[in-house]
């Protein structure tokens, strides 16, 4: 019997390892980012299965009344604008709670009944987000008395106003599904400490809202490129991602630089495909760029730097990308930017775009 030295032994068990991972890591890279079969053009390899066979997308734009006052915007102008000149039909609306519930126990809906009537109206259907954390810097919104409470008062006074939103609008032919908060499992934005430290509380949430309108389903959003998206779709009814292609990378307080996403459109299709195998969920894109990521607040960025990260060009290649992802609904983000660009900043060249787009559903 031959013996094999210790020595052997080891390289060769650290051998066959090496091996077993990279045919690992080559197989996942594969399923996750290689398209089949190939096809380039203008350099980029796409998918003509995916992108021939994906079904005929339905666009919608998500609404936030904060960021187009932000962008000192007439916000029901803006809005009106959205649905009667744009042409859209399917609005995912952003409501912060410290706007509502300014008070305690004082709920201000004046401007969400008139958002809520103006769907109504135009045949507009809404995904309604509801909770703490709804979207925009600083992300989370709670009201300034809700801050200085304990863990247990702040979350009782969450669901409180949560479920008045739920019972004030259950009832509305235009809300088509509830959002509990937004990307709640991605750590990113400022929030209360006790917000990301576990899962059980959005469940309370959403069991809440469940009981309250069983008519509907619930989304959970998370992150398109940071998350696998599996803990979203445990919670879920439907997984709402996002899809983000230009974004700025922060190193430091003073330099960062422009990233485009490495993932190609069959990332997410793969994923998608994942999702619905492993736990029978639905998918959509409910926040597809179409802003700029700047490296500081939009207003103060300058036009050169907003345009180097979102363009007419580059909108159109987003909604190519969209498109040949297989997923069937989207969202853009940044509809209120296009409304600020074609009226203060005479670049009306995004809204065109998205108009030709929502009117025809093709570019």
């Amino acid at each position: 019997m031959t013996i094999i030295p210790p020595a052997k032994k080891i390289i060769a068990i650290m051998t066959v390892a090496a091996i077993v991972v990279a045919v690992i890591v080559a197989a996942f890279a594969i399923f996750f980012f290689v398209p089949w079969p190939f096809a380039k053009t203008d350099g980029k390899i796409i998918s003509q299965t995916v992108a021939s066979s994906a079904p005929e997308s339905r666009w919608g734009v998500d609404f936030s009344q904060s960021q187009a006052e932000y962008l000192k915007l007439d916000w029901k102008e803006t809005y009106s604008a959205i649905i009667s000149d744009l042409g859209a039909k399917s609005i995912k609306l952003h409501t912060n709670w410290d706007w509502v519930e300014g008070k305690k126990d004082e709920f201000f809906f004046n401007d969400t009944d008139w958002q809520v009537k103006q769907a109504e109206d135009n045949n507009v259907k809404l995904i309604y987000v509801v909770g703490m954390k709804t979207g925009r810097w600083p992300e989370c919104h709670p009201p300034g008395w809700a801050q200085s409470m304990s863990k247990a008062d702040e979350q009782a006074a969450l669901l409180k106003y949560v479920t008045a939103v739920v019972e004030r609008y259950k009832g509305s032919k235009a809300i088509t599904y509830w959002q509990v908060e937004n990307e709640p499992l991605f750590k990113f934005g400022i929030c209360p400490s006790w917000y990301y430290a576990n899962d059980s509380f959005l469940k309370q949430e959403v069991a809440l809202v469940k009981s309250l309108d069983p008519s509907r389903q619930v989304i959970i959003s998370d992150s398109g490129e940071q998350s696998t998206w599996m803990n979203a779709a445990k919670i879920a009814d439907i997984v709402g991602i996002t899809m983000y292609r230009n974004a700025w990378t922060h190193v430091t307080d003073t330099f960062g630089f422009e990233a485009y996403s490495f993932l190609n459109p069959v990332t997410y299709m793969r994923k998608a495909e994942l999702i619905q195998k492993l736990y029978g969920k639905k998918v959509i894109c409910i926040e597809l760029q179409a802003e700029p990521w700047a490296g500081e607040p939009l207003m103060n960025a300058p036009m050169a730097e907003q345009l180097k990260s979102m363009n007419a060009d580059m909108f159109k290649e987003d909604v190519a990308f969209a498109r040949a992802s297989g997923l069937d609904k989207f969202y853009f983000w940044g509809v209120e930017w296009w409304y600020w660009m074609a009226t203060k900043q005479n670049h009306p060249e995004i809204w065109n775009e998205a108009k030709g787009l929502f009117h025809n559903d093709s570019i």
